[in-house]
C-alpha cells in the first residue's frame, strides 16, 4: 500500500511539474479583457503565447503586460526601424503602411510620445487594431523583447449569446 501511495505521489508531481514547464515557462495563457484588438480578437477571448522564440516580424501578435495589465499588440516596426505618424498614417522607414485589415487609421495622440521614434536594438512598436481609442506604443512607446509574454499563437473564442 505504501508503494501505491508514494507512486500516485510521484505520478501527480511529475504532472504538476510538466504543467509548470507547459504554461510557465513554455505558454501564457490570460483572458481578454478590453476592445483595443477588435475585431481580431475580442473582449473574453482566451489567448495563448508561446514564450520561447521572440524573433518577431511585421504584423505578429504580440502578448505583453503594460501597467499591471496583460494585453495584445501587432507587431508594426522592430529594431533599426523608424516610425512616424503624421496626417496620412502610419510610415515605417520613410514609407506610408497600408494595412487592409485594419478598420480605423492611424493617427498620433496627443498626450503620447514624440514623432519619429528610431527602435533601439531588442524593441518593437507595438499598435492596437482598434487604432483610434487604444492604448499602444504611441502612448509607452517602444516595448523590449525581453519584456513580452511571446507571440500569441492561438485564441479560444468565447461563445456570444
Amino acid at each position: 500500500m505504501k508503494r501505491k501511495i508514494i507512486f500516485l505521489i510521484t505520478k501527480a508531481g511529475v504532472l504538476i511539474l510538466i504543467l509548470w514547464l507547459l504554461f510557465g515557462v513554455c505558454f501564457s495563457i490570460f483572458q481578454n479583457n478590453d476592445e483595443e484588438m477588435k475585431p481580431a480578437i475580442r473582449q473574453g477571448d482566451l489567448i495563448v503565447s508561446y514564450q520561447l522564440n521572440k524573433n518577431y516580424v511585421f504584423h505578429d501578435l504580440v502578448a505583453i503586460v503594460q501597467d499591471g495589465k496583460k494585453q495584445v499588440g501587432r507587431v508594426v516596426a522592430v529594431e533599426g526601424d523608424i516610425v512616424d505618424i503624421d496626417g496620412e498614417g502610419l510610415k515605417i522607414n520613410g514609407m506610408y503602411v497600408q494595412e487592409s485589415d485594419i478598420p480605423e487609421k492611424t493617427e498620433r495622440y496627443a498626450e503620447g510620445i514624440s514623432f519619429p521614434v528610431t527602435l533601439k536594438k531588442g524593441e518593437i512598436f507595438l499598435l492596437k487594431d482598434a487604432r483610434e481609442h487604444a492604448t499602444d506604443s504611441r502612448i509607452y512607446g517602444a516595448v523590449n523583447k525581453k519584456n513580452t509574454l511571446g507571440k500569441v499563437v492561438t485564441l479560444i473564442r468565447r461563445n456570444r449569446l
